[in-house]
């Protein structure tokens, strides 16, 4: 039995919890996006729909978040410092729907970052069919705990999470960064029109 199938929402954990990181290899070749983390579709994640709960797939990437952090050198013990990362704002697009039981492969692309923050973008997809299901968007800074505030990345994770930007800046930045929420109107662009002629 999966752990996450006996939550309660007072028990959730990441599932990366307790795993260390490994040692960072400065001159590896980086994949293009990252694929850090894979789970299946659990039943405590199904709505009255009979689907994958919104609030299930912000945790699900929540994980994905969590896996990344493990492969830069941020985990437990980095936390247990006095240090980790805090979500600043996500925006998610849901584009198809999960099932119970159904298989997820996620992947992820660092698409800027600066002393303090991290931009993040993660693409989740049915592992089985290749169908892109949701995006996240995650802004994320490194807060010192202690202190209440944000606080800069040491020097050696700043190296690291350099090397990794460098080879995600190389591809195409994915079509929905920066995407808006609005409601855009079919007559206001027919009127733009108009008074353009």
């Amino acid at each position: 039995m999966n752990h996450h199938d006996s939550l309660t929402p007072h028990q959730l954990r990441s599932t990366y919890e307790g795993q260390k990181s490994q040692p960072f290899d400065l001159s590896a070749t980086v994949a293009t996006p990252l694929e850090l983390h894979r789970c299946t579709v659990q039943a405590a994640w199904v709505d009255y729909n009979q689907h994958m709960s919104e609030s299930c797939y912000l945790y699900v990437f929540g994980d994905n978040s969590d896996a990344f952090f493990r492969y830069f050198g941020i985990d437990d013990d980095y936390r247990m410092r006095g240090y980790s990362l805090y979500t600043v704002e996500t925006h998610i697009r849901n584009r198809r729907e999960a099932a119970l039981g159904e298989p997820l492969r996620l992947t992820l692309r660092l698409l800027d970052f600066d002393h303090k923050r991290l931009h993040v973008f993660h693409e989740m997809f049915h592992a089985q069919s290749g169908v892109l299901l949701a995006s996240a968007e995650q802004m994320l800074m490194h807060v010192d705990m202690r202190a209440g505030r944000a606080a800069p990345f040491p020097a050696d994770i700043q190296q690291r999470l350099a090397v990794i930007h460098a080879a995600h800046s190389v591809a195409a930045r994915p079509a929905d960064a920066g995407r808006v929420i609005a409601i855009t109107r079919r007559e206001a662009k027919v009127n733009a029109d108009a008074a353009a002629e």
